[in-house]
């Protein structure tokens, strides 16, 4: 069987290859599967997928009227796919529950340090042999507090991290986590988290109910001089209220590794195009901001496990077998 791979990144490609070779053929491209892409589908019964493909309603008709009968989607996050109309066309949906958490984690501690201490300004300025420290100073983190949104596997790393830079932790979810709490964390209400922490780190899944979760009202709670950092995904914030809280020179430094409106622009060479996002365009030249482009999860380690994972829902699929990572089962 051949199985058809949208979105698949250069580094990425030699992985899902190696991976699939002793079971299935697969043919690996960089475009994202959309309403444009759909048709290249037809004729394949698993499609495999990335956080960025389009698997709205008009999309999932137009792979299951081309013989598609499941998904494979290779991340954890989901909210991409309409998984209703994917189980009204009898389409079996599998994503990756589980990576290694320390690959996201430890790159928000990086998006943290790298805006706490203006490294990407410094760098460049010492590329042009300016050696000055001008507006470079940045502050101690240790003995300051921590707010961790979303306490689950990732979370806890990034807790990890900051109880190892002597930080007290402050934590929000809907449940609390043990081995968080061994390491000092308070669980308080989200208003308190915002108002009282020096770092904020998002680690909650987006769905409805998280939606902009950091809206108008939510930033004018947190510090003026704290920093905001987003690993997890682009809707948890709402980037013009966040844009205007810039505007107003707020906060000490802000990174982003993901935009609620990144589908599209994200993980493509835009640098020759116009970019007609005014948000992104107006977010990324404040110089306390610090956007990259959804690559937290973007290690060997964790790629390796999502990809093997990736293998094993196929498998499983192919077999009749369903596992806690199947979100639409075989019907």
């Amino acid at each position: 069987m051949e199985i058809v791979a949208f979105g698949v990144q250069a580094d990425e490609k030699p992985l899902i290859e190696q991976a699939f070779r002793d079971h299935h053929e697969v043919r690996s491209l960089d475009v994202f599967l959309n309403d444009d892409t759909a048709p290249i589908a037809a004729g394949h019964e698993i499609v495999c997928t990335s956080v960025n493909c389009d698997l709205g309603a008009s999309v999932l008709r137009a792979l299951a009227s081309g013989g598609t009968r499941m998904v494979a989607q290779r991340s954890t996050g989901f909210n991409n796919i309409d998984l209703d109309v994917a189980a009204d066309l009898g389409l079996t949906v599998a994503r990756v529950s589980y990576y290694s958490p320390y690959s996201v984690a430890e790159f928000a501690w990086t998006l943290a340090m790298a805006v706490n201490r203006r490294i990407v300004r410094a760098s460049t300025r010492t590329r042009d042999f300016d050696f000055r420290l001008d507006g470079l100073m940045g502050r101690d983190l240790h003995g300051r507090t921590a707010g961790v949104l979303g306490t689950g596997k990732i979370g806890e790393a990034f807790a990890r991290i900051a109880h190892g830079f002597g930080m007290k932790l402050l934590g929000w979810d809907v449940a609390e986590n043990p081995a968080c709490m061994q390491l000092g964390m308070k669980y308080v209400p989200k208003e308190r988290l915002l108002a009282e922490s020096d770092l904020i780190s998002l680690h909650v899944p987006l769905m409805p109910e998280t939606s902009r979760l950091i809206d108008a009202a939510a930033l004018k709670t947190m510090k003026d001089d704290a920093i905001l950092v987003n690993s997890s995904r682009g809707g948890l914030i709402d980037t013009a209220a966040l844009v205007a809280e810039l505007r107003e020179g707020r906060f000490t430094g802000v990174g982003l590794d993901v935009y609620e409106a990144e589908a599209g622009l994200f993980f493509l060479d835009k640098s020759l195009q116009a970019i007609e996002d005014d948000t992104l365009a107006r977010l990324v030249t404040f110089p306390n901001v610090l956007v990259t482009s959804h690559q937290a999860y973007y290690t060997r380690d964790a790629v390796g496990q999502i990809v093997d994972t990736t293998v094993r829902n196929v498998l499983d699929y192919t077999a009749g077998r369903r596992s806690e990572n199947v979100l639409v089962p075989r019907s």
